[in-house]
């Protein structure tokens, strides 16, 4: 009889456990007991508790709305439904925790956590490329007038949002999410 793959209820429970933990925080036997497998279930699918936090990281940053940046329309109505996927998804995934991304950049000071510092940072620089393009499309149709480089204006936005994810995590309220996406037009893409 073939066995059951059970990698991705591993990974689903290593994104609860990474969010209400973090990475430190976060045991092995912890993420084994919330997927409902034994702990060497674990081992058989990931060589350490690294290599399943890239694997986390990885699947979080392809779950960034990003392809509402693309397509057709004005590029500023497309920034704004994607700044507003992101703070839904805020909402949803829980005030509490943050952003994933965010959250793992914070603890990432270890030199033994090179590995996974290198796919974090790549999953900030694909969302600020992919920003920065729909900003730079905006500034081309003159919807945008700042005339300032469009990957230092998306990566100020990343920046801004990853604050304010985090505020709203201190907070526990909705408040500092609230304003966040007309503040960013009336200032940075004004």
């Amino acid at each position: 009889m073939p066995q059951v793959s059970v990698k991705g209820e591993i990974v689903e429970a290593a994104t609860s456990v990474f969010r209400r933990s973090g990475f430190h925080g976060a045991s092995i036997q912890d993420i084994a007991v919330v997927a409902g497998v034994p702990k060497g279930s674990v081992y058989n699918h990931f060589t350490s508790k690294v290599d399943l936090a890239r694997v986390v990281v990885q699947r979080y940053a392809e779950g960034t709305s990003t392809g509402l940046l693309k397509g057709d329309g004005p590029a500023l109505l497309r920034i704004r439904a994607h700044l507003e996927a992101e703070l839904t998804r805020t909402r949803q995934s829980g005030l509490e925790f943050g952003c994933l991304l965010g959250n793992m950049a914070q603890e990432l000071g270890d030199e033994g956590l090179a590995e996974l510092r290198e796919v974090v940072d790549a999953s900030f620089k694909g969302w600020i490329n992919a920003l920065a393009e729909a900003i730079g499309e905006a500034q081309q149709t003159h919807e945008i007038a700042s005339t300032l480089e469009s990957h230092a204006l998306a990566g100020l936005i990343i920046d801004a949002l990853e604050g304010t994810a985090l505020r709203t995590k201190a907070l526990g309220t909705t408040e500092a999410l609230d304003g966040f996406v007309d503040m960013v037009f009336a200032t940075i893409l004004d």
